[in-house]
């Protein structure tokens, strides 16, 4: 009784087609760009967090420790003393926290 009510007053169906897509959007926010903006900010702040002596891993497999600091870019000195410099968005948090984790277990 009810359904054949709603579909009987003006308006509804044009609300009921746009129903499909806002449902949609809703799912999109909280499954995809919600995460991916959490995950961000964790990013920034752990690369803020970072200090000289810590030990790293960049996105690209790099073990090293951080021997200096600048405001775009970290020098990480690798084994056998070689020192290599990496913009600050290479250090990979899943990575190192990783690292970090199993090292002091």
């Amino acid at each position: 009784m009810t359904t054949s009510i709603l579909l009987q007053l003006p308006g509804t169906s044009q609300l009921m087609s746009f129903l499909p897509m806002v449902l949609i959007i809703v799912v999109f926010y909280f499954f995809m760009i919600r995460p991916q903006m959490k995950k961000a900010k964790d990013q920034k702040k752990f690369i803020e967090e970072l200090k000289k002596g810590d030990k790293v891993i960049t996105s690209a497999g790099i073990h090293g420790k951080i021997v200096e600091m600048n405001d775009t870019s970290f020098l990480i000195e690798v084994e056998s003393g070689t020192k290599i410099r990496f913009d600050k968005s290479a250090i990979s948090l899943d990575a190192s926290k990783a690292m970090n984790t199993n090292v002091k277990a």
